[in-house]
C-alpha cells in the first residue's frame, strides 16, 4: 500500500504518478498519451460532473451534444483560433480500411480519401457557432445557454495522467447573447461557479483573475481563470471562462434582428473544466499514505471493517451494524461493509487509507461486547472508540468537519506560498528555493512577460480580481505598474 508510494519529499512527481496508479484511479493506455480512467477514478469524476451539472442547470444552462469531427475549413474562419490549436490537431483523412493485398493485416484504402479532412475536436467553438447560425434569427432566440459533456483530443507531446493527456474528458459551455454586457456577465458568472465548486466541493482554495493577453484562450478577448496552488509550490489552472466578443459570430456570420429591426452580430462566451480537476484534487490534499478526499467528492464516505473469528463472528457484526448502515444511507452517506475473507483487516485499513475513504469504522469481538465501534478519520489519521448508539450523528458531523478541515489545511498551505516581491533578483532566488505564488509588479508588455518565462520558467497566472490599484515599478524593467499580478511556475 502506502509503503509502495514514493514520498512527496523524495520525488513529488513520482509520488503523484504512483498514487494515480496504486489508488486505482487510472492507468496508461495502448494509445500513446492516453489513459484508462478506472472505476474508482471515474466514480470521483462522476461526483464532480453531477455537482457541476446541477450548478450549471441552476444558472439556466441546458445540455446538448455536438459532433466529434469538425470540417477542417471551419478552423480557417477564425485566425487566432486556428493558430492557437493548429499544432495540437489530430486529422482524419480517410474513411475506410481494406485487407492488405500482401496479407499484412489491414491498410488504409487510398481510394477512400475524404474530400475535406476532419479535425477531431480540440474544442468546439467552430462547429457550435456554425450550428448556432441556423438557430439564431432574432433577439427572441437569445440567449442560448448550452453546455456539453464530451471528450476532446489535443495532440500533446509530453503527457501525464489527468494533468495533460492527448484525450481527456471535460465540459464546455457555449453561450450566445444579444449584448456585450450580457456576455461579460455570463463569463464572470461562470468563473465564479467554478470557484464555488473548487472551494466548497473540492476543498481547494483558488484565486480568480484575468489572464494576460499572451495567456488568453485562442480567439478570446478576455479569459477569466481560477488558479490553484499544489503542495509542491506549482500552480494549476483549474478552470477558465472566456469572453469571445463577436469574433466567432463574425467568422460564421451569425447575426440577429434587434427589437429595432437592425442586424447585429451575436456576442459569445465559452467556459470549461476537465479531468485535470482530478489531478488538482490529488495534488492539493493527498499525503504519503495515499489520497485524501473531501467527503463531498469521495465515492465511498464510510467503510466498516469487521474483525472476527469464524463465520458466526462475522454474522454477529454484520447484524449489529446493519441498522447503522441503513440509517447512514437514509442520511445520504455512502457506506460499505467489507466482509471479504481474502484480505486481513490490516491490509484493508491500508487500502482504504490509500484510496482516501474519509471515515473507517472497525468492529471486533470486544466492541460487540461493549457496544462500541472504532472511528478513524482519514484527514488527521486519528481514531477514537465511541458508543455504537448514536454514532451516525457523530459521523455526519465528522464528515462536515473533515470537509472544512481539508479546505482549511489547503488554504493555510496556499497562503504560506504567497509572497510579495519587488526585486527581480529576489524573485529568481525564491522561485527556485520556495516556489508558490508571487505577487509582483509587471509593466504589462508581452516582451517582459516572455523574458520572465524564458529566464525563470514562470508565467503570469492571472491579474487577480481583488488586486488593488497600487503604484509601483515593474520588477524586471522598472517601468510604471498600477497593480500586482500573480506569477508562478505551473503544471
Amino acid at each position: 500500500m502506502a509503503k509502495y508510494l514514493t514520498s512527496r519529499a523524495e520525488n513529488y512527481s513520482q509520488w503523484y504518478n504512483d498514487l494515480v496508479v496504486k489508488a486505482g484511479l487510472a492507468e496508461g493506455a495502448a494509445v500513446r498519451g492516453c489513459m484508462v480512467i478506472k472505476p474508482y477514478g471515474y466514480a470521483i469524476w462522476e461526483k464532480m460532473q453531477q455537482q457541476l451539472d446541477k450548478m450549471f442547470k441552476e444558472t439556466g444552462h441546458v445540455n446538448a451534444y455536438f459532433p466529434l469531427l469538425i470540417p477542417k475549413s471551419f478552423f480557417s474562419k477564425e485566425a487566432d483560433h486556428v493558430e492557437g490549436f493548429a499544432k495540437e490537431c489530430a486529422v482524419v483523412t480517410h474513411y475506410r480500411l481494406k485487407n492488405d493485398p500482401d496479407g499484412n493485416g489491414v491498410v488504409v484504402d487510398p481510394e477512400a480519401k475524404l474530400e475535406e479532412e476532419y479535425i477531431i475536436r480540440p474544442t468546439s467553438e467552430t462547429i457550435i457557432w456554425n450550428t448556432y447560425k441556423g438557430w439564431i434569427q432574432s433577439y427572441r432566440d437569445l440567449p442560448i445557454l448550452c453546455n456539453q459533456w464530451a471528450n476532446v483530443v489535443r495532440w500533446e507531446m509530453r503527457t501525464r495522467m489527468f494533468l495533460r493527456t492527448a484525450e481527456f474528458l471535460w465540459q464546455e459551455g457555449h453561450t450566445a447573447h444579444a449584448t456585450k454586457e450580457e456576455a461579460l456577465e455570463e463569463a464572470n458568472k461562470m468563473v465564479r461557479v467554478y470557484a464555488e465548486f473548487a472551494e466548497k466541493w473540492m476543498a481547494m482554495p483558488v484565486i480568480m483573475g484575468h489572464k494576460s493577453e499572451t495567456e488568453r484562450f485562442a480567439g478570446a478577448l478576455d479569459t477569466l481563470t481560477i488558479e490553484a496552488m499544489m503542495q509542491d509550490g506549482k500552480a494549476l489552472q483549474a478552470g477558465t471562462s472566456h469572453f469571445l466578443g463577436q469574433n466567432f459570430a463574425k467568422a460564421f456570420d451569425v447575426m440577429f434582428a434587434t427589437k429595432e429591426g437592425k442586424q447585429e452580430y451575436v456576442w459569445a462566451t465559452s467556459w470549461g473544466v476537465s479531468t485535470r480537476l482530478m489531478g488538482a484534487l490529488i495534488m492539493a490534499h493527498s499525503d504519503d499514505n495515499g489520497l485524501v478526499l473531501p467527503p463531498k467528492l469521495a465515492p465511498l464516505q464510510v467503510v466498516i471493517v469487521p474483525i472476527y473469528k469464524g463465520v458466526e463472528g462475522l454474522e454477529r457484526i454484520r447484524e449489529t451494524v446493519k441498522p447503522l448502515m441503513e440509517t447512514l444511507r437514509r442520511m445520504g452517506i455512502t457506506v460499505k461493509f467489507d466482509d471479504r475473507d481474502t484480505q486481513k483487516p490490516g491490509w484493508k485499513f491500508a487500502d482504504y487509507e490509500l484510496k482516501g475513504v474519509p471515515v473507517r469504522l472497525a468492529m471486533g469481538e470486544r466492541d460487540l461486547a461493549n457496544g462500541t465501534v472504532e472511528v478513524a478519520r482519514r484527514d488527521t489519521l486519528t481514531k477514537e472508540t465511541l458508543p455504537l448508539a448514536g454514532v451516525e450523528q457523530h459521523i455526519e458531523k465528522l464528515l462536515e468537519e473533515m470537509q472544512e478541515n481539508i479546505y482549511k489545511l489547503a488554504l493555510e498551505r496556499r497562503n504560506k506560498l504567497i509572497t510579495k516581491v519587488d526585486s527581480y533578483d529576489e524573485f529568481k532566488e525564491l522561485i527556485e528555493t520556495k516556489g508558490g505564488f508571487f505577487l509582483c509588479h509587471w509593466d504589462g508588455t508581452p516582451e517582459t512577460e516572455a523574458r520572465i518565462k524564458e529566464e525563470t520558467k514562470a508565467t503570469i497566472r492571472c491579474i487577480p480580481f481583488d488586486s488593488p490599484e497600487e503604484e509601483g515599478k515593474c520588477m524586471v524593467t522598472g517601468r510604471p505598474s498600477h497593480r500586482r499580478v500573480l506569477i508562478a511556475r505551473a503544471y
